[in-house]
């Protein structure tokens, strides 16, 4: 056996060994242990990458990378609490109830089945509505149907799907490497990703269903079945409202009669899957979503720069104004895409996917590392790496979590930005110098 392929086992079970270290020892105040298990499972991540070149060996680690992924279905979440209310809101359907229409609080002093003090008080976001979409909800009671009374099992349940999802994205993106005539080993940086194993599947974030649908779609669109491309567009937009801001790049690819037979099947699904939560959707969950741009803030980039400049002139943050305006300047830019566009294939539509999520990541108040899973994804499908490097950078912001109370490094947040907007500015002149 080659000395390489000692090496590559030998990662291989180094991984396997990392994540459940990471999955079962590690929490989210113990920042050393966190990012230097992380770390090392980014090393072998990158060397497994460098040094696959058989195609014995992509599927063996492909393989490698649901096991992963399939240890991890029986931990508990230990870098995010929001599981919680995930149960609370799948008990609260089970029970026949509207997990939109009133606040946590009023269902606590109703008395209902199973949602108790004790896992209202694990709640993040008690004076909050739910801003889930409805896939995830459907998700949450589905699990809460079969265990009512366990939120172990639950989680359980969840992370079932999620294995689903993966599966599915994994086959999806080795079909469209293929039809993009790209290197089947690129799918290795999806599939052994420490971002998406550990962060975004571990810690059961509805990322993983948004990137099996919208890859599901883009995989529909190439074989030329549009009418159920629109159907798993949809079911993305279901899970996280977010691939809505990809439907622009459609426009010219079908021209408006087809875009608009595609949009119009893609609305009708949309509201027939929105219907059930329409009480109290408009107001409540729009009342949630309003607060998430101009109340929270975690590790913006442009963002931020604009708040110290409105404490520079008027010594108050001014997160009300910036925060809706730079997402409208994102979707300014992301028309102007759609409308400059030249290149229709759909190659390149996965590179606006690409471009468009980056945008979005840049003007929002608030970027967590589960954030990055889909750029990761369609990375995988271009030639950009910078996402790869974000995905191990971004983790440094678990520092801000090691003290007793929460405090935001901003250094770390510009170490963040300045090495992958430098990375992004590089791959992106090394484009232009090709063309």
């Amino acid at each position: 056996m080659k000395e390489k392929d000692w090496l590559l086992y030998f990662a291989g079970i180094f991984l396997i060994s990392l994540t459940w270290v990471f999955g079962y020892r590690i929490n989210q105040s113990t920042f050393l242990p966190l990012f230097s298990s992380y770390l090392l499972f980014f090393c072998a991540y990158v060397y497994i990458y460098r040094y696959t070149f058989s195609e014995q060996w992509v599927w063996r680690f492909l393989v490698l990378g649901l096991i992963l992924r399939f240890m991890l279905i029986f931990a508990l979440p230990n870098l995010s609490d929001d599981y919680y209310r995930f149960v609370w809101d799948g008990r609260l359907i089970a029970n026949g109830l509207h997990p939109l229409a009133e606040l946590p609080r009023y269902y606590l002093e109703q008395g209902v089945a199973g949602v108790d003090a004790s896992l209202f008080e694990h709640l993040n976001s008690k004076e909050y509505f739910t801003v889930y979409p409805p896939v995830c909800q459907l998700v949450f009671s589905f699990s809460c149907l079969l265990f009512p009374n366990s939120v172990f099992g639950s989680v359980v349940v969840m992370k079932s799907v999620f294995f689903l999802f993966e599966v599915g994205s994994v086959l999806l993106l080795l079909k469209l490497l293929d039809q993009f005539r790209l290197p089947t080993k690129s799918v290795l940086l999806y599939a052994l990703s420490p971002l998406v194993i550990l962060e975004s599947f571990g810690n059961l974030h509805f990322e993983i269903a948004l990137v099996f649908f919208v890859l599901l779609s883009i995989y529909l669109l190439c074989k030329g079945k549009w009418w159920w491309s629109a159907i798993a567009i949809a079911l993305g937009v279901a899970s996280k409202l977010l691939p809505l801001m990809f439907l622009p790049f459609l426009i010219k690819r079908f021209g408006w009669r087809r875009s608009l037979g595609y949009f119009s099947i893609c609305g009708m699904v949309i509201l027939a899957l929105f219907t059930p939560l329409l009480f109290g959707f408009v107001g409540n969950f729009g009342e949630s979503l309003n607060l998430y741009f101009q109340r929270f803030e975690f590790n913006a980039s442009f963002y931020y720069l604009f708040r110290s400049i409105g404490y520079l002139f008027t010594g108050f943050n001014l997160i009300a104004v910036f925060g809706p305006l730079l997402i409208l300047i994102a979707a300014g830019l992301i028309l102007r895409l759609a409308y400059k566009e030249v290149n229709l294939s759909m190659h390149h539509f996965t590179l606006m996917c690409l471009a468009s999520m980056t945008l979005f990541l840049a003007s929002t108040t608030t970027v967590h590392p589960w954030y990055l899973t889909s750029i990761v994804a369609f990375c995988v499908l271009t030639r950009f790496r910078f996402p790869i490097l974000w995905s191990l950078l971004i983790m440094l912001t678990y520092a801000n979590y090691s003290g007793v109370d929460y405090h935001e490094y901003l250094w770390v947040v510009f170490v963040e930005y300045l090495l992958v907007f430098g990375l992004l500015g590089w791959e992106l002149k090394a484009v232009i110098g090709r063309k």
